[in-house]
């Protein structure tokens, strides 16, 4: 039975640390996420409170997943685990019936599931958590309070630095289809054996006042008694989803330039700033500076916005403005404003506006600019897993070693 313990113990705090990690990835991601559930159950109101009770849910389940591996504060790390499936198990099944929003961010971008999957998954681990919340109470899966409290602390700080530099430098894994070298042209783009949208088409007629359905097999088209009424389409399978199947960029006017942006053979930037009116001001600032420093190198800069083009006008006055929708531009980049480099429709850079180059630096080689800023964040990304992976096994070291220690005694 330890061994069974021990195992749901470590399956637990797997899936919790996981669970909190992907979503600490992309806090801001999260936040839009609840924002859509607020927006589905009429409680709007609670939108300004989306991005703190984002971080405080990714906090909890990274920590609570901490603890469950590391043997600190079992006994509340079960009950937090045990609440959370308590409320979230009910959900999931509620948002399967009704499917108000289609993904559930359980696993943020990096795992898309359906309501459904989610519902049957969370039954598969409320089961293991009320193993281990039965329990909870044995010493051997528990290290010493004064380690458990080092412990758990370091655990907090960590995440939440962890978090912040991902909200001021964008997220330092991008799950989304407009991550760094992503040619958007492809990603838009159909194969031609890709599958197409399978439908059951029903024909409705009429005879001596009595409506009957047909199939495209057996409708009476010879049977000149029956009287056309209507027909009716139903999608059985959705065939193949380009990754971009939503991104159109257009004028004021509304000319559609999706295949200028992204047939441009030269560089040229993008500024994406949701609603100009309250995108941050000193980034919008730096961002119009730079622009025209793009100008007077002949260089192409757009500023692309979900505000209304005559409201736009006002705000940036002598750029060109592009206009998407705002769901597109949260997708696109989480900074806002942002910046993104492309060049044969393809991202060759992307930048918050804490971590945007200076002007100065645009004027060189910006291919050499844009490989720069990725091996950063590559080197940045390596420094935050060794952390993790470090942190990690000094976790499960020392919970096993506890635990060893006290089945020996």
């Amino acid at each position: 039975m330890r061994i069974i313990t021990r195992i749901t113990r470590i399956i637990t705090g797997l899936l919790f640390l996981f669970s909190g990690f992907v979503k600490g990835i992309d806090p801001l991601g999260t936040a839009f996420k609840l924002s859509d559930y607020f927006s589905a159950f009429n409680m709007a109101f609670l939108d300004d409170l989306s991005l703190p009770l984002s971080m405080i849910l990714c906090l909890i389940e990274f920590v609570t997943g901490m603890m469950l591996l590391s043997g600190s504060f079992v006994r509340i790390a079960s009950w937090v685990a045990a609440l959370m499936m308590a409320l979230f198990t009910p959900l999931t099944f509620i948002l399967a019936i009704f499917n108000p929003v289609s993904d559930c961010g359980c696993f943020g971008d990096a795992i898309h599931m359906t309501n459904w999957q989610t519902f049957f998954k969370n039954i598969v681990l409320t089961m293991i958590v009320i193993v281990v919340f039965i329990h909870r109470h044995d010493r051997n899966v528990t290290i010493p309070r004064n380690k458990a409290v080092a412990f758990t602390g370091m655990s907090v700080i960590i995440f939440l630095l962890f978090m912040w530099y991902n909200l001021a430098y964008l997220p330092v894994i991008d799950f989304r289809p407009y991550r760094v070298g992503t040619s958007l042209t492809e990603a838009m783009s159909i194969p031609p054996d890709a599958p197409a949208d399978k439908f059951d088409i029903r024909f409705i007629y009429e005879k001596d006042g009595v409506q009957k359905e047909f199939t495209l097999n057996d409708y009476p088209a010879d049977d000149t008694t029956w009287k056309f009424i209507d027909q009716k389409s139903v999608l059985i399978t959705r065939g193949y989803v380009p990754p971009l199947h939503d991104f159109r960029l257009v004028t004021g006017d509304g000319v559609d330039m999706t295949e200028v942006i992204t047939g441009s053979r030269e560089h040229l930037l993008l500024m994406v700033a949701r609603k100009l009116e309250s995108s941050d001001r000193e980034g919008l600032l730096t961002g119009f500076e730079l622009g025209l420093a793009f100008r007077q190198k002949g260089t192409d800069f757009y500023i692309v916005t979900a505000t209304p083009p005559e409201k736009a006008g006002e705000i940036a006055s002598g750029f060109n403005i592009l206009f998407a929708d705002e769901t597109t531009l949260k997708t696109m980049i989480r900074s806002d404003p942002g910046f993104i480099l492309l060049q044969n429709g393809t991202v060759m850079g992307k930048w918050s506006m804490r971590n945007l180059p200076d002007k100065s630096e645009f004027e060189g080689d910006m291919s050499a600019l844009a490989i720069r800023g990725l091996v950063r964040k590559k080197n940045t990304l390596l420094i935050i897993t060794s952390i993790v992976i470090v942190s990690f096994m000094v976790t499960l070291f020392a919970g096993s070693r506890i635990s060893d220690n006290r089945s020996t005694t």
